[in-house]
């Protein structure tokens, strides 16, 4: 059985709007005193280990629930529990450096466009979500919520609900059965660029032209709410039409997230329906010293959702995924000689001024062999096929 996870909009009437603003809120004030309250401890730890115990999720969620305050009894406790088992993976993670977006767990902000909270108490009833009623609230105010789509599962373990652009969803992970797909014998490897991803039968364009308007008229947005935030060096009252004006950035935003999820989404597919085995490079992406424009660019390619995306569906589908070591140089080595490219004979994004050669070309000074550059790193990926 594989796990998936289906995320539907949901029909929230007014009422049962403040009752989940009041949980995403919750959600995040217990995580920001549940991070407080670990950091805390870890620094008493620190200086003095013998009279102070290591943080751990029991005992933070302990100290958190032996000082509650009256108002928290009229909200889930379940709202605390998983705040807290959420913050302990990601103190976790923090001292797991091989982690793609490692980093010491942050406090959550209430102008994050994204607001949320989990429950693992929730019900599919008649087709409608029903989330656990805290007990000071009657029944008469809470009411089941209908979605969009029908929703694929009869049963739901840990529900995540979220609020963004003032609409609700729900991410509901589910269980289903999914089954090898044929064998095709054949194999690939693709080369991940700026703006455009190459493999073994050509180029997909990961940044189109429709995504260009896009973020160009987000930008514009941004310089909008940019001037709306002062006033002769003072910060403005926010009047309506700057929120107006944020409302369509975040549109905006949703709209670009949706189509390079699509993009990736269908690229993902095609590799898994019609290759057995495929290689990419393991990019550390953070520690690749580009400029601001190129780091722009590269942000927008989402290298590493490619990679997510690429790697459970390899998963589930039962092909191969070879991970090319990050200190193979793709770029730099013949795929006809294996001569590597060093000092001042590399290819950089100038290309290289010794030789006179531009970015998107490789020139073996070794035996004379010439290609694209891309089309090269493609060929020295897929060298590394058993």
């Amino acid at each position: 059985m594989t796990i998936k996870t289906q995320v539907v909009k949901l029909k929230v009437n007014k009422t049962m709007q403040k009752h989940l603003d009041a949980l995403c809120d919750y959600r995040r004030y217990c995580w920001n005193k549940g991070l407080e309250t670990w950091q805390l401890m870890y620094e008493a730890h620190t200086l003095n280990k013998k009279d102070n115990p290591s943080p751990n999720e029991r005992r933070v969620r302990n100290e958190l629930v032996a000082n509650k305050a009256d108002w928290q009894y009229d909200l889930s406790a379940r709202c605390l529990q998983l705040a807290i088992k959420d913050l302990a993976n990601a103190w976790k993670n923090f001292f797991d450096k091989a982690q793609p977006d490692w980093g010491m767990p942050s406090f959550k902000s209430k102008k994050a466009p994204r607001q949320g909270f989990k429950t693992d108490r929730a019900k599919i009833i008649n087709g409608k979500l029903r989330l656990d009623r805290p007990r000071s609230i009657s029944k008469e105010d809470w009411f089941d919520l209908k979605s969009y789509e029908a929703l694929k599962m009869s049963e739901v373990k840990v529900v995540s609900i979220f609020k963004e652009k003032d609409s609700y969803y729900a991410a509901l992970p589910y269980e289903e059965e999914i089954s090898s797909k044929a064998k095709t014998y054949q194999k690939t490897a693709v080369d991940v660029n700026v703006g455009h991803f190459n493999y073994t039968e050509g180029q997909i364009n990961v940044l189109p032209a429709k995504l260009q308007q896009l973020y160009k008229r987000i930008k514009h947005y941004q310089r909008m709410l940019a001037r709306k935030r002062e006033v002769n060096g003072k910060s403005a009252v926010k009047s309506n039409n700057y929120f107006a004006v944020r409302i369509k950035l975040q549109r905006d935003y949703h709209k670009t997230a949706n189509i390079q999820n699509d993009l990736l989404q269908q690229f993902t597919t095609k590799l898994v329906d019609n290759y057995d085995q495929i290689v990419i490079e393991d990019l550390a992406v953070k520690q690749m010293m580009m400029t601001h424009v190129a780091s722009k660019g590269m942000q927008r390619s989402l290298f590493s959702r490619f990679r997510q995306i690429l790697t459970y569906k390899c998963d589930w589908y039962g092909k191969e995924l070879i991970l090319a070591d990050k200190t193979y140089p793709s770029t730099q080595r013949c795929a006809k000689c294996g001569y590597v490219k060093t000092g001042n004979e590399k290819i950089t994004l100038q290309g290289n001024k010794k030789h006179g050669t531009k970015h998107n070309e490789y020139i073996c000074y070794e035996c004379g062999y010439s290609n694209d550059r891309d089309e090269n790193a493609v060929l020295n990926l897929l060298a590394l096929v058993k």
